[in-house]
């Protein structure tokens, strides 16, 4: 795929390109849009293992964020080319399961933020948790490893 030290094996990875509407008053970017990028990788990865928005709104089951934990290791700025990798790191196959998170600069493989996120299989009509279908069981498997420092 690429020859970026990722932090875990087998990453799901999207490109970004940073754009000027993304730049804060101080001159790079804004902290939220970190955010904004992991959620774009974390749906199409959803969509990429058979788990697209239609089939969760057909089931009325969602993964819903519970917690977000970043670390905010360095700064991008307009034009940067970034990459933004996830992994499903654990599913208990019936309420929960967590995300990792990685955004590389992609010019010189810096690592900007790394991050984690908890979730809870939500009903979709009123919000409430609720057990994972099966599908979820499947498809949301933890499939990584974390690699070993060198």
């Amino acid at each position: 795929m690429d020859d970026f030290r990722w932090d875990r094996t087998n990453p799901f990875v999207i490109d970004v390109i940073v754009g000027s509407d993304r730049i804060d008053g101080y001159g790079h970017v804004s902290n939220h849009f970190y955010i904004a990028w992991m959620t774009d990788c974390m749906f199409e990865h959803s969509a990429a293992v058979g788990l697209p928005d239609s089939i969760c709104v057909e089931l009325e089951r969602g993964m819903a964020v519970k917690q977000i934990r970043a670390d905010l290791l360095g700064s991008a700025y307009e034009d940067d080319k970034l990459k933004v990798a996830n992994w499903i790191i654990s599913n208990d196959g019936k309420l929960r399961a967590s995300r990792a998170f990685q955004l590389i600069n992609s010019e010189n493989g810096k690592t900007l933020v790394r991050a984690e996120m908890d979730f809870v299989c939500t009903n979709l009509g009123n919000g409430r948790p609720v057990k994972m279908p099966d599908i979820f069981k499947e498809k949301y498997c933890v499939e990584s490893a974390k690699t070993e420092p060198e």
